[in-house]
């Protein structure tokens, strides 16, 4: 897909943050665009937005874990403008950081609804559709850089990312014949405000594992301030789609970056790879990692011990009443 003025964009999480980013960018390249967002004071600002500029945008409030109220989203689309979309664009996300060990159903129930079931959901309700519109078009979804680097502070989270990449991938073999193109984008730290999701989870879904709280919640926002622009990331994917890629990697040493993350798994098949990997964690970071682990994050990591930014709300520990986690152990 390399033409995109006058064509249907359809976007989730398109309110806010990276979703946002991506409704501007592709507003701006001339397409007719749908933002679907779960908070309607999100929508009523990006609309704000997009009314001052007098561009063609659609809003659609829209819960990705709910199957018929995307299928209502679908037939809206339809109605508006006349067809289903020529770019379907799958951002809506939520995380939430704690040891794996204390992670309750709910805490699965939730980041996989809305992060694997939410991207279920979108290609099972507009692929047939595209389709059958016989024109085209391309698919992407915000996968992240969790699905190649598990880590035990954020189980589900990866775990979900990985499932959709893996997904997708099947998806970009299974869609060429039709010319339907699909890509997955995979950043690290962004500015956005998924840092609220924890605080805004579904009622029937609050039982957590971890230490979330207010405090916990404004060390995050300290992390994510620090993130890549969601305009240019946007950018990324913009060119991305354009070039037909399906690994977005948003970085300038994003290939090198993946053959990395590779190696791991290489490394774990034998006994002598996983020692070596276990030793690789206690040993300071080489220059390369240095310089990409400073990409992905959006801030300066300096030669030294490893460390990130400083914190004293509790931030990726298990709830107080755990009792069987040690809040004194270290996860690799």
């Amino acid at each position: 897909m390399k033409d995109f003025a006058g064509k249907i964009a359809f976007i989730t999480g398109g309110a806010s943050g990276a979703g946002f980013g991506q409704a501007q960018i592709f507003s701006e390249a001339g397409m007719k665009v749908v933002i679907a967002d779960v908070r309607q004071d999100h929508l009523d600002e990006a609309m704000a937005y997009f009314k001052e500029k007098k561009a063609d945008v659609h809003a659609i409030k829209l819960d990705v874990t709910d199957r018929v109220a995307y299928e209502k989203a679908a037939e809206e689309v339809e109605r508006v403008y006349g067809s289903s979309p020529d770019l379907l664009v799958l951002t809506a996300g939520v995380n939430v950081f704690g040891p794996a060990e204390a992670s309750t159903y709910e805490d699965y129930d939730w980041v996989f609804g809305v992060c694997f079931w939410g991207v279920v959901n979108g290609l099972v309700t507009f692929v047939p559709r595209m389709i059958k519109a016989g024109r085209g078009g391309h698919i992407t979804a915000t996968v992240s850089w969790g699905a190649f680097s598990a880590a035990a502070m954020v189980a589900p989270y990866t775990a979900a990312k990985a499932a959709a990449l893996n997904l997708l991938e099947s998806y970009y073999m299974a869609l060429k014949p039709y010319n339907i193109g699909v890509s997955a984008l995979c950043p690290a730290n962004i500015k956005s405000k998924i840092y609220e999701s924890a605080l805004n989870r579904p009622e029937g879904l609050q039982n957590t594992g971890y230490n979330v709280s207010e405090d916990t919640q404004k060390f995050l926002a300290s992390i994510h301030q620090h993130g890549m622009e969601p305009r240019v990331l946007a950018e990324w994917m913009k060119k991305g789609i354009q070039t037909g890629q399906f690994l977005i990697i948003p970085y300038p040493s994003g290939p090198r970056m993946v053959e990395i993350e590779m190696e791991r798994f290489k490394l774990y098949a034998t006994p002598e790879g996983t020692q070596e990997l276990i030793d690789r964690a206690s040993q300071p970071l080489t220059a390369e990692q240095l310089k990409m682990m400073s990409e992905r994050e959006g801030y300066e990591i300096k030669p030294g011990p490893r460390q990130g930014l400083t914190d004293t709300s509790g931030f990726g520990k298990a709830k107080s009443d755990n009792d069987w986690i040690d809040q004194n152990k270290k996860h690799q």
